[in-house]
């Protein structure tokens, strides 16, 4: 053999070596229980604080069994720690907006949220289309199945629908009380907080997700109980959006020397949503920038008067899988 071949076999090698010694340091970890354990973490300081703070985790719903399979055992710490179940792309979304959700993962998914359901959990369903007769069939299906649904006419969550489906005037004491909801995350399109805080008040929403603050800036407790009036006199819930699977680098959290010197705990760039890093969640140095001090985003939350949490990115257990089991 040449020389030339002796350096590609080395080569090889050290690639080698060096991808068993990655997967090694993940061969131990339960990706599926971290996830859990980060839940049940965030709800017990939430809850301690605030007792009816409500927690409600954004898909991933493999987690209410102990194996992550649709005939395990239910797991029922992670399920005594959550009050609803926010679930994506149910109908429509899963391959793409307006496209319809295959029947096999539909059925998948159905069976997870049925267990929730039959237990009391809020079921909140956000389908992504625009077409009319599939955003009327998204509604019909989820009122048939007894879930509340949202349908997102922009995956980018910018848009206050014209039309809000079964609009009441109730006040919304409890989680199971409303009868819908409206997820609007991105402020884009309103060009002050007093613009956005103004177009929510105006609306007759039941239970609003949305950011802790807005271009960075939190938002007060007195503009938060303004928003929970609905436009109609009743009262409504006003939920967190909180991402626990990935850093964003637009929250107030992110330290600009991390885009050329990252956190040991900071993961890839999500390539569908620049400025979104997996993360290794099980750490304690992210832990502690989401809950469990003073400086938490989840006591930040609590403190501008939330009435809970929706935690996305709970299933980024998938990402590691994929790669290291």
């Amino acid at each position: 053999m040449n020389k030339y071949g002796y350096i590609f076999l080395f080569l090889i090698s050290l690639f080698s070596c060096r991808k068993i010694h990655r997967n090694s340091d993940y061969q131990n970890i339960d990706f599926k229980q971290e996830m859990r354990k980060f839940v049940i973490g965030i709800s017990q300081y939430a809850k301690n604080i605030k007792p009816d703070f409500l927690i409600i985790p954004q898909n991933g719903v493999e987690l209410i069994t102990q194996n992550g399979q649709e005939n395990g055992a239910l797991h029922q710490q992670y399920l005594q720690a959550i009050d609803g179940q926010g679930q994506e792309d149910f109908n429509y979304g899963f391959d793409d907006d307006d496209i319809p959700t295959s029947n096999d993962e539909h059925q998948y998914l159905k069976h997870f949220l049925d267990l929730e359901k039959g237990l009391d959990k809020k079921i909140l369903i956000t389908d992504y289309c625009s077409i009319t007769n599939h955003i009327a069939e998204s509604y019909q299906k989820n009122d048939q199945y007894g879930y509340t649904g949202f349908v997102a006419i922009s995956r980018e969550l910018d848009i206050i629908p014209t039309i809000i489906h079964q609009e009441n005037s109730e006040n919304i004491n409890q989680l199971s009380q409303a009868k819908n909801f409206l997820y609007l995350i991105n402020p884009a399109n309103y060009a002050t907080k007093e613009e956005f805080i103004h177009t929510l008040k105006q609306t007759n929403y039941d239970l609003i997700i949305m950011d802790w603050s807005l271009n960075r800036i939190p938002f007060t407790s007195q503009e938060l109980d303004s928003i929970k009036h609905k436009q109609n006199g009743g009262l409504r819930k006003i939920i967190a959006y909180v991402s626990i699977g990935e850093a964003e680098s637009y929250r107030y959290y992110w330290q600009n020397d991390w885009d050329s010197n990252k956190p040991f705990w900071l993961e890839a760039e999500n390539p569908d949503w620049p400025g979104n890093y997996t993360v290794k969640y099980w750490e304690k140095s992210w832990q502690d920038i989401i809950y469990g001090n003073n400086q938490s985003y989840i006591k930040k939350v609590i403190e501008a008067g939330f009435d809970g949490v929706y935690l996305d990115k709970i299933d980024s257990f998938e990402f590691f899988e994929e790669r290291y089991n």
